[in-house]
């Protein structure tokens, strides 16, 4: 089993203004883009052959991904002009797979550092035609909840409720029988989670899941995004990516990347990344923050719990705090 899905085409309405020129999965998270973090556990558990599925700004991966040769791995595009929602996307990126293995299913905006391969062997096991991922939470009424049987099968999919009867939660990687995929209607917009998943528990299908309570966020917020970065760059969270990228320092308080420029009166703390050829200039000091690639923070600003986008220039004494920063102007988080 060497193949997967990962969808990237949505637009990240919850992450606006960040995502306005760049689509939600090419965010960096610890100086990498989102998308390499996911590709990094692809490649950990055995997976070869990889397509994107993207939609929006689509035409923003191709010249940093390229046929993925410099990850050891093939990647394809799956574009779609009009978006089809979770299941239509898979839907559509599976003709571009073999028809006849299994197919991991990746969203975009998960980090997850559970054992995917022990969720892969699992599958296999059982002969199932969808493997869950599943994560407990101590509170699952904003998430809905997906209970199992001692045997690990799906006994139902259900919507947010004030009393969940469970506290296992869908945290968005599925392993999928090819049989499976061949049912979604084709150029649809489908849901996989609110339409498809409940079809096939309905019907009797063999719908599994493992449940593995590893480091995992949504990232689908600016604070989450935000959260998910520094504990990559601390280690809370996996950070294989990392380990095979190009960084020009690496410690438990900040990454940062090739080219940039840090004068040795700054202070970085906080889990904060400092993008490709930024600059931080003498008595800066950044705290838990995302500094884009290009970016300058000029002398003595301070930047707390924030995210400067790209080739922007933070002005010298300016303090940023829970703040969204570009050029033409900042935004609270």
């Amino acid at each position: 089993m060497t193949q997967a899905i990962l969808l990237v085409g949505g637009m990240g309405t919850r992450l606006m203004p960040l995502t306005r020129n760049v689509p939600k999965p090419m965010l960096p998270l610890a100086g990498l883009p989102v998308t390499e973090h996911q590709i990094a556990m692809a490649k950990r558990a055995g997976i070869t052959s990889i397509v994107l599925a993207t939609s929006y700004l689509s035409e923003v991966f191709l010249p940093y991904f390229g046929d993925g040769a410099r990850w050891g791995m093939k990647i394809q595009y799956a574009v779609e002009k009009e978006p089809l929602g979770t299941g239509g996307a898979i839907r559509n990126a599976a003709q571009l797979l073999d028809p006849n293995g299994s197919i991991v299913i990746f969203n975009g905006d998960i980090l997850s550092s559970h054992d995917l391969s022990a969720q892969i062997a699992f599958h296999e096991s059982k002969d199932a035609d969808v493997t869950l991922h599943l994560t407990h939470v101590e509170d699952a009424r904003a998430f809905g909840c997906v209970p199992i049987d001692s045997d690990g099968r799906v006994t139902a999919f259900l919507e947010k409720m004030d009393k969940p009867i469970a506290n296992t939660i869908n945290a968005g990687c599925y392993v999928f029988h090819p049989r499976v995929i061949q049912d979604i209607p084709a150029e649809t917009v489908v849901s996989i989670e609110r339409e498809i998943f409940p079809e096939l528990v309905d019907q009797g299908r063999s719908i599994y899941a493992v449940v593995d309570d590893s480091y995992w966020i949504d990232i689908g917020t600016p604070s989450a995004l935000l959260r998910a970065s520094s504990d990559l760059v601390s280690g809370a969270a996996d950070g294989s990516a990392l380990d095979a990228a190009q960084v020009l320092f690496r410690s438990q308080e900040y990454v940062a990347m090739p080219a940039a420029s840090i004068d040795p009166s700054a202070v970085i703390t906080g889990g904060s990344s400092i993008g490709k050829g930024a600059k931080v200039m003498a008595g800066a000091h950044i705290d838990g923050s995302i500094i884009s690639e290009g970016a300058v923070i000029s002398s003595g600003a301070n930047v707390i719990k924030s995210f400067v986008s790209a080739g922007s220039i933070v002005p010298a004494g300016m303090e940023l705090r829970d703040d969204y920063f570009a050029n033409e102007g900042s935004a609270r988080l």
